[in-house]
């Protein structure tokens, strides 16, 4: 089973199982409208690799801790308005990463709304405090 070949035709049970999630995730995404119905009718109905792309993506952003609502928000607008999405609502939860830089210095960020894989977030971090160091190196 090649998920890159675009031609192919897969089933429910094959995008469910390469997207790593429950044929009921798959079936309940489509019913909140974040995954497109299957193509045809019936038993001779089947998904195509864009269905799994927008699966893969689902289940990137979920485990991000990004929450089903926000995921809708991001895949109406597209990568280009993610980086401008509205601030969070009064009374929603977030799953932000903070980063001690020194004392009294702290970096906060939500790796879902600044779209960074959990790698991305650890480079970016490393990154910062390299940053940090020599910017304190060079006031000595």
């Amino acid at each position: 089973m090649d998920p890159n070949d675009t031609d192919r035709q897969y089933t429910a049970e094959e995008v469910a199982a390469l997207a790593n999630v429950p044929r009921r995730t798959l079936r309940y995404y489509i019913q909140l409208g974040l995954v497109d119905p299957p193509e045809g009718e019936t038993r001779a109905a089947y998904y195509t690799w864009k269905h799994l792309g927008r699966m893969l993506e689902i289940r990137r952003l979920t485990e991000q801790g990004v929450s089903l609502e926000r995921v809708r928000e991001q895949l109406k607008h597209g990568p280009a308005q993610r980086a401008a999405a509205a601030p969070a609502a009064l009374g929603s939860i977030a799953v932000k990463s903070h980063i001690m830089l020194a004392d009294g210095v702290e970096l906060v960020i939500e790796p879902g709304r600044a779209g960074l894989t959990p790698e991305n977030l650890r480079r970016f971090a490393r990154e910062v405090l390299a940053a940090y160091a020599r910017l304190s190196d060079s006031k000595e």
